[in-house]
């Protein structure tokens, strides 16, 4: 409650007026199932303890104005039909605020303060997104279900942003529950809430932020998106998703190596996130090591979307005695997660910073997570 207070007084600084109410919205963690979204597939993904607040409030003009904590911009602009341009951090809220424009009947003033790391792959930017999205929802009474809020998230990063990511994100930080992870199927949209039981068994999930910043907008992710949607075109499928592994001997006879292995990538990490799926729900939590290991080479060496300093996380985990680690979200930097007893937590930081110093990379940050509800109004 400490941040939604703070970002209610950040608002009355910046507009000299209370706002209506603060809205916040959790970054997420992926379990396993990396770009799998976009290929209609299968993520496991869980909100985390660190949020993005959105204070808002109406105006009685067309005017929006966008502030926040990390910048002392004021980013003015006027409601109106052409999608936002040019405008960095703020293109995240104004996004939302466009494809939501047709439900508002004024402009407003608007917040933002977060404790989600930035560029460390936790979704820093559904966070916004959903919070926007919901307090917009709320102000304006539209009646948008959780699941509508997500899409518009989602609309607001591919057409406005210009980065063409799937459902999983926005999913995530609108519909988490508290100790549990979501399985969304990207195709039907039908989400699953699984228990984690982490808590019973004294593990934490440690997240290891390479502090290597990644931007899903680059030419990367858009890259092996192609590659996905040629390979299916190739197989004579609308999605990877229709496919599995009893496909992969004539996907090889078929494609190019690179389309091959991104295709081979998505059909076993579809299984993986299943597999996942049954071992919690089974308690064997042993079993975590080898999934989250083999997601790890599949995103390293068949993707292609893994860092040396993503590599080198993971290896120090698991020689920390991490039960399971893999890197997570959509790669080019970012973060790996480890499944470690809470006892050992300091443990792995000084291994991770010692590997790091040797390794003459820049300083990682590691710190505990645990899942936390999904995006609420606090104030």
């Amino acid at each position: 409650m400490i941040l939604a207070e703070q970002t209610a007084t950040g608002f009355e600084k910046q507009f000299g007026y209370k706002p209506t109410g603060v809205w916040s919205a959790p970054g997420r963690a992926n379990l396993i199932g990396e770009h799998t979204d976009y290929n209609n597939g299968f993520v496991l993904p869980f909100g985390i303890d660190k949020r993005t607040y959105a204070a808002v409030a109406k105006r009685n003009d067309k005017t929006i104005r966008v502030a926040t904590s990390f910048s002392s911009e004021l980013i003015e602009i006027e409601l109106q039909e052409a999608k936002p341009e040019d405008l960095d951090w703020a293109l995240y809220p104004l996004g939302v605020a466009w494809v939501m424009r047709q439900g508002l009947g004024s402009g407003f003033d608007l917040y933002l303060n977060s404790d989600v790391p930035v560029g460390a792959g936790l979704s820093s930017s559904a966070a916004v997104e959903c919070c926007v999205a919901l307090a917009i929802n709320d102000l304006w009474e539209l009646g948008h279900s959780g699941q509508d809020l997500a899409l518009i998230g989602q609309r607001a990063e591919n057409e406005v942003v210009g980065a063409p990511t799937g459902i999983m994100d926005q999913t995530a930080s609108m519909l988490a529950r508290a100790d549990a992870a979501v399985l969304i199927d990207c195709r039907s949209l039908e989400t699953e809430v699984i228990e984690l039981g982490f808590g019973a068994k004294d593990l934490v999930v440690a997240v290891i932020d390479t502090q290597v910043s990644h931007r899903h907008s680059d030419g990367g992710y858009k890259s092996r998106r192609d590659s996905c949607e040629l390979g299916a075109s190739t197989m004579g499928v609308t999605s990877l998703r229709e496919l599995t592994a009893a496909d992969l001997p004539r996907a090889k006879s078929l494609m190019d190596d690179v389309t091959y292995r991104r295709v081979r990538h998505i059909i076993t990490e579809n299984d993986r996130v299943l597999e996942t799926v049954e071992a919690l729900k089974s308690a064997a939590l042993e079993k975590l090591g080898v999934l989250f290991a083999d997601s790890h080479v599949s995103m390293r060496d068949d993707f292609e979307i893994s860092i040396p300093e993503l590599d080198l996380a993971v290896e120090t985990a698991v020689r920390t005695g991490a039960i399971a680690s893999r890197m997570t979200g959509g790669g080019f930097g970012g973060a790996a997660i480890a499944l470690i007893a809470s006892s050992k937590l300091l443990e792995l930081q000084e291994a991770v910073a010692r590997a790091f110093e040797r390794a003459d990379f820049g300083p990682a940050r590691v710190f505990a997570v645990s899942a936390s509800a999904g995006a609420r109004r606090e104030l």
